[in-house]
């Protein structure tokens, strides 16, 4: 039972008092309550350009101290200068007073900053000292007040644009009231999440306020185990790490409290979330006494996803329970009301703001456009407050989510040219001409799929494989609206039905993509080959395994030009699809072959077939072959209770047709044959796809660790041609054995990189004009076998310096011993890799490989700038002149001697001229439209012609390599400007 309300006030009075003694400095003094530092990209990333805003929130009561002055710096987090942040006070436009009565003011200061290259920079700033009587920490009045924002500026990650806070860090509450708050955070870039966490206050730069407690410490409560509004329990402080809420159930004393929290921005990056930059806010919360008040609540509509083009009309009601209900006011906050009126914002009635008889209404409404799709939804921060004229106003903050995202592209025709095996897909020109790409979707066979609201894009388990992804629009802007579909060159495959779907994807940062299109169908292509139709492991082993290889016969054939009998070759390969190293393995009249000796449970297995026909006379014709089927590989990956099974099969057939949908599982105990596994269970392919988790659903018996299970599927699959083909078409993977609950991770691998040769690199003809480059990984295993045995797969990651943050860029089945990393804008990248076993075990991680750069910088030492042409200007080493003359770059021949001497692989170029008495003449610096090359054209800073002489320079150029403290090389020489009339 919590104390009544006056021995509450008392001993709150005495704290306070106490409180104020112990600081020996006049209650209310200077100065700072509250802030944030908001930063916005301005251009590209590439620009490296940013705006930084440093808010704050003063206290004006009993002090004449102004935000901004004498040791109050902004620091870029560049090793640049600090920066002293000018005062700002009454008068000044960037200053304004928000609460009189409680002595608040708003202040704030922006700048631009250009970064000078990737990194990662905490934006930091730093002023004595925060307001006097903050009750959890100790001498707020001389504790330095600290705030502080990260970027990211990463050629891989992209650049990032910290959250955006819309609601300001200054809030009230009341004694024994629950309290909420919400930042109002969102992501100007639109692709990235938010998360929240509670951090302590900061006074500098990772060193923490002096003795803080969290507000719900028992200090703060005269009854600490009935803390809460309910009086049923302790008080709670958090934060909601997804949406942001902070919840304080409820506040003790009367006074300042001063938390601390970061809202951190992720990226999703190769199917992983990578953390980018974050705003640290440090926030201020004034407790006050004597609330005889009810909290006000609201109704939000629920999430939603609506369509570009269309409106969203909403109604937010705010109520008050107090009887009779106090007024309400409703408000909202997100980025979506701060759009330009051209980009279409969402509007609120009544704007601004007023206080509403209870039930009061807040009318949304908002027409959105194409330019509003992207991946991540916008957040609406909703807030009613409540009207207290004898006591503090009560709040309720709710989130409502909404996403944009494209409408489904539609179809024009579909048509099919038998003679080259190919389709012609056309589309009607998309609704959202900012769309950046059309992704194109095939499979075998129809589907009558429908997506669900919110469902965008092409779910995994439909079976749909993406063809192409091509730009929606030509270099022109015309959009593109058609496609032809030959599979890669090779045709589609005879007997087969196609159908296509459309994704509209769009450009970064927003990203976001469309609702997938009906389907449109081809086919079914006639069958003038044989049709394979069964690749199915008969029996499991080392040595004696078997398949048993099934094709029906080229029915569609010209029987006048290839006249039955037909005669069949059966080839074979190993992996899942054929390369050059195929095996003739029988010639037999029959349509059916098993494939005896083979190792099944270690190797994939896949079969074309051959047909040839009599004729009337020698020698016999090629009729033509089959498309390559490969055997079905079962996978597992033990956990604890559960076995999970993924299966895979290359094949000209779709295995996941609506007609027959479901895949048979059978399972037995170890050593179990083929003949011995019994049918436990089945799934719907065209929904759970090609996996199934065991957690013991078969006859209600939990699975055993310590006991070994053994799995086999059989698929269900077909053309989508089934009178002439029919369905199903059942083949069997593989036996794999496995026990539940694996804990032993594989051993750790061993990594090699293909170095680079700088030598053999500067002598090739293209190494002055790459633009992107690859690094070979490969790697092995541990000698120790025990460890290897049931690897599936590698998972490879990647750094920009030795030790830096690891980032994962691929995973490859455990078969795979090669990698190559292509596209890189450069060789200078360490890796790491790490195995991992079929229980999802991590290995430890490989020793990490680097590859490096070779860079190189040449000056000449003359050149004769007389406006003939040649050699007109002072430029490094490189081969412009040669490639301007080539129609195809790759094909020019360089002279040798400039082959090795271009510049290769360079930053930035600082460079200064002196004259010969060491008074300086000429300085440039690359970067913007400035080339590295330099290019001076013998004039002076002023751009006045020098005098023919000899002149001096320095020449500081940074290189792209692994190691930034010894990227940076200086190059001291002479050159002589020669007039060139002599």
């Amino acid at each position: 039972m919590k104390a009544p309300l006056l021995t509450r006030s008392i001993v709150r009075g005495i704290f306070l008092v106490f409180c104020f003694i112990l600081s020996g400095v006049t209650a209310f003094a200077t100065h700072l309550r509250a802030g944030n530092i908001i930063v916005k990209r301005i251009g590209t990333c590439d620009a490296k350009k940013y705006s930084i805003t440093v808010i704050v929130y003063t206290n004006t009561l009993n002090t004449n101290v102004l935000f901004g002055g004498d040791q109050d710096y902004l620091d870029f987090g560049d090793k640049s200068p600090r920066i002293l942040i000018p005062e700002i006070g009454p008068g000044h436009p960037n200053y304004s007073v928000i609460d009189a009565q409680r002595g608040i003011a708003r202040a704030f200061y922006t700048v631009e900053w250009t970064y000078g290259g990737p990194g990662r920079y905490t934006i930091s700033y730093v002023e004595p000292n925060r307001n006097e009587g903050v009750l959890n920490m100790d001498n707020s009045v001389n504790t330095t007040f600290y705030i502080e924002t990260q970027i990211v500026i990463d050629p891989f990650l992209g650049c990032s644009t910290p959250a955006d806070l819309t609601i300001p860090p200054i809030d009230r509450a009341c004694s024994g009231k629950a309290f909420f708050h919400n930042p109002g955070a969102f992501d100007p870039d639109g692709n990235d999440s938010l998360s929240y966490e509670m951090v302590v206050p900061y006074r500098d730069r990772n060193a923490t306020v002096l003795n803080y407690r969290a507000p719900n410490d028992p200090k703060f409560y005269v009854d600490f185990n009935t803390g809460n509004e309910t009086d049923d329990g302790p008080p709670v402080f958090n934060i909601n790490s997804l949406d942001g809420t902070i919840t304080w159930d409820a506040p003790g004393f009367a006074g300042e409290y001063n938390i601390a929290f970061i809202v951190r921005e992720w990226r999703k990056v190769l199917g992983k979330w990578v953390a980018m930059g974050y705003v640290r806010r440090d926030m201020q919360i004034i407790v006050e006494d004597d609330c005889n008040n009810q909290r006000p609540d609201l109704e939000v509509p629920e999430d939603v996803c609506i369509e570009a083009g269309k409106t969203l009309k909403e109604t937010i009601i705010g109520t008050d329970p107090d009887i009779p209900p106090d007024k309400v006011k409703l408000e909202a906050f997100s980025q979506i009301f701060e759009f330009i009126p051209s980009e279409s914002p969402a509007t609120v009635s009544p704007d601004p703001a007023i206080f509403q008889n209870s039930p009061g209404k807040l009318e949304f409404e908002w027409h959105t456009t194409c330019e509003h799709i992207r991946e991540q939804p916008y957040q609406v921060v909703f807030k009613v407050s409540d009207s207290r004229s004898n006591g503090v106003s009560l709040v309720t903050y709710k989130t409502w989510r909404i996403k944009v995202v494209g409408p489904a592209p539609k179809w024009n025709d579909a048509t099919l040219d038998i003679s080259k095996r190919q389709a012609t897909i056309k589309w009607d020109p998309y609704f959202c001409v900012n769309a950046e790409k059309m992704q194109i979707w095939r499979k075998v066979d129809s589907t009558s799929f429908r997506p669900d609201t919110c469902q965008t894009g092409m779910p995994d388990y439909l079976g749909y494989t993406n063809i192409a992804t091509i730009a929606a629009k030509t270099a022109s802007g015309t959009q593109v609206t058609q496609y032809i579909d030959n599979n890669g060159g090779k045709g589609l495959a005879p007997g087969a039905m196609y159908c296509y779907r459309l994704v509209a994807t769009f450009p970064l940062p927003d990203g976001g993509e469309s609702y997938v299109s009906k389907d449109t169908c081809v086919g079914p292509i006639p069958a003038d080959v044989p049709i394979i139709t069964n690749v199915s492991v008969e029996k499991t082993g080392t040595t004696d395994g078997q398949i048993r290889v099934s094709w029906k016969r080229p029915f569609d054939a010209n029987k006048t030009l290839y006249p039955p009998p037909y005669t069949y070759e059966v080839y074979r390969a190993i992996g899942y699809t054929r390369g050059t190293d195929s095996t003739l393995v029988a010639t037999l009249s029959d349509t059916t072959f098993l494939d005896p000796g083979l190792n099944t449970e270690e190797s994939i297995y896949n079969y074309s077939i051959a047909a040839y026909s009599p004729g009337s006379s020698l020698p016999i014709k090629f009729v033509g072959a089959s498309d390559v089927a490969s055997a079905v590989r079962l996978d597992t990956k033990s956990q604890v209770g559960q076995i999970q099974l993924n299966w895979t099969a290359v094949v000209p057939w779709s295995n996941q047709i609506q007609d027959h949908p479901r895949h048979l599982i059978y399972r037995g105990p170890e050593g179990s044959t083929e003949s011995e596994l019994v049918l436990i269970d089945s799934i719907d392919a065209t929904i759970d796809g090609l996996q199934y988790t065991d957690k013991g659903q078969y006859n209600n018996t939990p699975l055993n660790e310590g006991t070994t299970y053994c799995y086999r599927v059989k698929t269900r699959g077909g053309y989508g041609n089934p009178a002439k083909i029919p369905e199903p078409l059942e083949n069997f993977s593989q036996i794999i054995c496995v026990q539940p609950g694996d804990s032993i991770p594989p051993c750790k691998p061993i990594l090699t990189v293909d170095l680079l040769d700088c030598d053999q690199f500067k002598s090739q003809q293209n190494s002055c004009f790459g633009s992107t480059y690859s690094n070979v990984l490969n790697w092995s295993n541990d000698a120790a076998t025990e460890c290897q045995s049931d690897i599936s797969s590698y998972r490879i990651y990647r750094s920009a310096t030795p030790g830096g943050e690891s980032v994962f860029i691929a995973e490859v089945p455990a078969v795979q011993t090669t990698y190559s990393d292509t596209n890189l804008p450069s060789f200078a990248r360490c890796y790491t890799i790490v195995a991992v076993d079929r229980s999802g075990n991590e290995s430890e991680p490989s020793e990490p490989v680097c590859n490096d750069n070779c860079p190189y910088y040449e000056l000449p030492n003359v050149f004769t700038p007389n406006g003939d042409g040649k050699n007109d200007v002072f430029s490094a080493f490189n081969i412009r002149d040669y490639l301007e003359s080539c129609s195809n770059p790759e094909e020019c021949v360089i002279p040798q001697n400039l082959i090795e001497k271009c510049a290769r692989f360079v930053e930035k170029v600082k460079f200064k001229v002196f004259n010969r008495w060491g008074q300086e003449v000429y300085s440039y610096e690359s970067g913007s439209e400035n080339s590295i090359f330099i290019d001076w054209d013998g004039k002076n800073s002023s751009g006045v012609e020098l005098s023919p002489a000899v002149y001096y320079y320095v020449a500081e150029v940074t290189f792209i390599t692994l190691d930034p403290g010894s990227s940076t090389q200086t190059f001291k020489g002479w050159v002589h400007l020669v007039d060139g009339q002599q």
